[in-house]
């Protein structure tokens, strides 16, 4: 039965995995930036200090194959004729403090250190050979104090506060058949003395154990501590020596000592033998680690979630209210609680505006923390290809919603990989062609709209679309016939699809046909895009759209038929009013003259009959624009704007691509929001096709329900 203890160190060890990761990509940024620049002393010393804080977390958390790792790994750092070797250094020990972190979590097999701490060895002390976590140790080892940094700052924290430690010593009865029930024996006598600052061996030991080492502080004397503990069939002797630690504050350790510097402090192999002058002293002991700052609060996403749904509930009582005032004023216009109501609503409207984005933003996180696990793997990627590839990273602030932060890491990675592996060239190639011999690579996001946009460039040899057309064809992808009627943009679209490669030979980085196919199937998942520009010999860009999901934004809302729809205000420049006798046929659009341009339009229902009782009916245009190509919404009638909460819909209440989400009115009624880029793809595929373009807006096959119930919504009301 875990007690409070337990719980304790379980919370210290989800903040420890958490801290870690953060600690670890840390260190693989100023490795990095080490290697770019070996002269920059603070950057060095970064390193240490990385490496120091984990040392010390991990001893506090129990995990000692990390600590001696990292502990290890400092010996190194501190030598001066070491310095051209600690880059390559710091990212190999980056990756094993990756996988120990790894194993750790999943409770797995640590994984094999033997190789990395061989060479730690060799370079720190040549021709010795280091010992892995978990073999049988030196002397100097076996005889280091048992006690973690965290129970070291335990004990100095009693001895300020002057209370009487004791260290027990209880040798276990060779006879005794139960070691680990042995020690939760002595835990338990032991607490009932007084309070258990360590204990050793630690928790999760399965070992053999000749004998349980402690530190107690209470105020009971000796003998009866030393009585308690004598419990037949478990303990054979029992020794108990008084400790003492000068009180003195952590905060007033000498440097060398707060960096943990002073040297291995030998602890004799029988602590009730070691005087007082041998235990550990303040000096020793770091302070307790503070993995975070003081001002940030970790908070599962699910909690911020519901309270998201809660603010977007607020939001639909807000336009019910709004709705309830204006007829409360057209019915009594002279009522003088009129202005009052309305005051009250405005303030509200206001907070309620603020609460809205300071909740968005919680749940908003900076494209920075996606960034930087990129230059290690694009610098890993070039040296495996032999090439020289500088990354560079722009509008690492662009927020974005966690999940699909998350989503895009994959479809990112791929990206990345293929324009080391295939867009730039190697050295040689780029001096023959001009260039200089290290490629660049781009890494840019921000806001469009309400999209967010991550673009990945290169200054490569670009993508050439007959490549990609014969290779396709030569795979049986697509018929010669069907390959001569596709567009430059077209064919690129179909280095996405499963198993197309143009590399020849298969190696370890590409050539099956896997990788690019992921980024597509992503995105459709989450509703993206993406798109090529490339120019022969000067570079490839890709550029990936992504929806701003989660979010509650303000929405232009129309009629289609009989069904109410909804699209994002910021994505449409424009409303143009026409009759259909304004609209003429074109090759395969629909078009209008707005002013001195041909608009192409699309329709999101199928057309009026001909005759001349059509072609005086009003419609309107939405002008919406994807990218740099803009292109109109024929839609029947205009239904207002309104501020929206989306409700995102699974394949089970709808399996129409084209709607992305749903909302809830004031009245009740739901609407359904349209995904402008599967519109915009749709408008593409349609103009490729004989008939005119025309987009089919869900219909009986495609909506399983005539309209998603409200329930599924997350709220209450009736339908449209």
């Amino acid at each position: 039965m875990s007690g409070p203890a337990d719980e304790r160190m379980n919370e210290l060890r989800e903040l420890f995995f958490e801290s870690a990761a953060e600690l670890v990509e840390k260190l693989n940024e100023e490795a990095l930036r080490l290697e770019k620049y070996p002269t920059e002393k603070e950057t060095e010393r970064s390193l240490r200090r990385i490496v120091h804080t984990l040392k010390g977390d991990a001893a506090a958390c129990g995990f000692r194959e990390l600590s001696e790792l990292a502990h290890q790994l400092e010996d190194v750092f501190a030598l001066e004729n070491q310095a051209a070797n600690i880059p390559e250094m710091a990212l190999r020990a980056a990756d094993a403090f990756s996988g120990l972190l790894d194993a750790y979590q999943r409770k797995t097999k640590l994984p094999s250190l033997e190789a990395l701490q061989d060479e730690i060895s060799r370079l720190a002390r040549p021709g010795r050979k280091a010992e892995a976590p978990g073999k049988k140790k030196t002397r100097k080892a076996k005889d280091a104090s048992p006690w973690t940094e965290y129970e070291r700052a335990a004990m100095v924290r009693a001895a300020e506060a002057e209370k009487r430690l004791h260290e027990v010593v209880v040798q276990l009865d060779p006879q005794c058949g139960m070691p680990i029930a042995a020690r939760q024996m002595i835990r338990i006598a032991l607490e009932s003395m007084g309070e258990v600052l360590a204990l050793y061996p630690g928790e999760g030991t399965t070992g053999p154990m000749e004998r349980i080492q402690a530190v107690l502080a209470s105020e009971e004397p000796a003998e009866a501590i030393r009585a308690k503990c004598r419990i037949p069939a478990v303990s054979q002797s029992v020794k108990v020596v008084p400790l003492r630690l000068p009180a003195r504050p952590v905060a007033e350790m000498p440097e060398h000592a707060a960096d943990g510097e002073s040297g291995d402090q030998a602890v004799p192999d029988h602590p009730e033998e070691s005087s007082a002058s041998k235990a550990p002293s303040a000096a020793e002991t770091p302070a307790p680690t503070a993995n975070l700052a003081e001002n940030i609060l970790r908070v599962d996403a699910e909690r911020i979630d519901s309270v998201l749904n809660l603010v977007g509930e607020l939001i639909l009582a807000k336009s019910m209210m709004q709705r309830t005032l204006a007829e409360f004023a057209e019915r009594f216009p002279k009522e003088s609680l009129r202005g009052k109501f309305s005051d009250a609503m405005a303030f509200q409207a206001r907070v309620l505006g603020d609460l809205q984005r300071s909740v968005m933003k919680i749940r908003m996180v900076p494209v920075e923390q996606l960034f930087r696990r990129f230059p290690r793997i694009v610098r890993d990627v070039a040296r495996q290809c032999q090439k020289e590839v500088e990354l560079e990273t722009q509008g690492g602030q662009t927020d974005l919603d966690k999940t699909i932060l998350d989503a895009v890491a994959e479809p990112l990675m791929h990206l990345l990989r293929n324009a080391v592996g295939h867009g730039i060239e190697t050295p040689a190639e780029r001096a023959r062609l001009g260039k200089r011999p290290q490629g660049l690579l781009r890494l840019l996001a921000y806001h469009q709209g309400n999209q967010v946009v991550i673009e990945v460039s290169d200054d490569g040899r670009g993508i050439a679309a007959g490549t990609v057309r014969d290779r396709a064809i030569a795979r049986r992808m697509i018929q010669p016939a069907e390959a001569s009627r596709l567009s430059d943009a077209e064919t690129l679209q179909m280095i996405f699809r499963p198993g197309f490669s143009t590399v020849e030979q298969v190696t370890e980085l590409s050539g099956r046909g896997i990788g690019l196919d992921v980024v597509e199937s992503v995105l459709a998942r989450l509703k993206g895009s993406v798109q090529i520009e490339t120019v022969a010999g000067r570079g490839t860009t890709f550029r990936m759209r992504l929806p701003l999901t989660l979010a509650i934004l303000r929405a232009i809302l129309f009629r289609v038929g009989e069904r109410l729809y909804a699209l994002p205000l910021n994505a449409v420049s424009e409303i143009a009013r026409a009759t259909e006798a304004q609209i003429h046929p074109v090759e395969h659009y629909e078009v209008l003259q707005l002013r001195d341009n041909v608009l192409p339009l699309l329709r999101l229902s199928a057309g009026p009959r001909e005759g001349r009782a059509t072609a005086g009916q009003k419609i309107f245009v939405l002008v919406v624009h994807d990218g740099e190509r803009k292109f109109g919404l024929i839609v029947n009638q205009l239904a207002g704007e309104e501020e929206l909460v989306i409700k995102g819909l699974d394949d089970k209440t709808i399996k129409s691509a084209l709607v992305s989400g749903a909302s809830i009115l004031g009245d009740g009624r739901v609407v359904l929001i349209l995904n402008l880029m599967a519109l915009a793809d749709s408008f593409k595929q349609a103009s490729a096709k004989p008939n005119l373009a025309t987009c089919g807006l869900p219909g009986d096959g495609e909506l399983i329900a005539e309209t998603p119930a409200p329930q599924a919504l997350g709220a209450s009301g009736g339908t449209s």
